[in-house]
């Protein structure tokens, strides 16, 4: 997926250049929808270039010169394939705190009490975070803020979810 995103980036960014397009994926906290690292967007940015999806163009930016990049007729086309793969694609949520909470009647309640209210932290980290993000749009929102904003109800939801948890777990003791 971490294609779909640099090609995307392109698209709305050309002669970008790699770092400024990692930023911008950090700035806009795109680990929300997909795990990367700077080397595996980097590993990525390559193979773009290697398959000509993507080619650099050599830019003057006042005292250095710097490698920024441009989406090819070729890129352009695997962007429309990669749109219709993920964008049709209806993938089940996977999140390790479920795959826990399968054997919650088997841990000490203190513990599972330790691990709910982790998720509360950290979940209201994320509405932090995604409140700032939609705060700082300068436009009306584009499908990405709006996917933001789902975002944001998810997890408001999931604070809710995870306090009722707590709830029943000081009820049944």
């Amino acid at each position: 997926m971490i294609p779909l995103l640099i090609l995307g980036l392109l698209k709305e960014n050309p002669g970008s250049y790699g770092y400024e397009l990692l930023a911008l994926m950090e700035e806009r906290h795109y680990k929300y929808i997909v795990n990367f690292t700077k080397g595996s967007f980097y590993y990525n940015l390559q193979q773009l270039e290697e398959k000509q999806y993507i080619k650099k163009v050599d830019q003057l930016d006042n005292t250095r010169e710097t490698r920024n990049y441009i989406i090819t007729e070729l890129g352009d086309k695997e962007f429309e394939n990669l749109m219709y793969k993920y964008g049709s694609k209806t993938d089940y949520i996977n999140l390790s705190f479920y795959a826990a909470l399968l054997f919650g009647n088997e841990y000490k309640s203190e513990e599972l009490t330790k691990l709910i209210e982790i998720q509360i932290e950290q979940t209201k980290k994320k509405i932090s975070l995604l409140q700032q993000s939609i705060e700082s749009y300068e436009t009306p929102l584009t499908y990405f803020g709006k996917m933001l904003e789902n975002s944001l109800s998810h997890h408001l939801v999931n604070v809710k979810w995870f306090e009722g948890l707590l709830k029943d777990i000081k009820n049944k003791n």
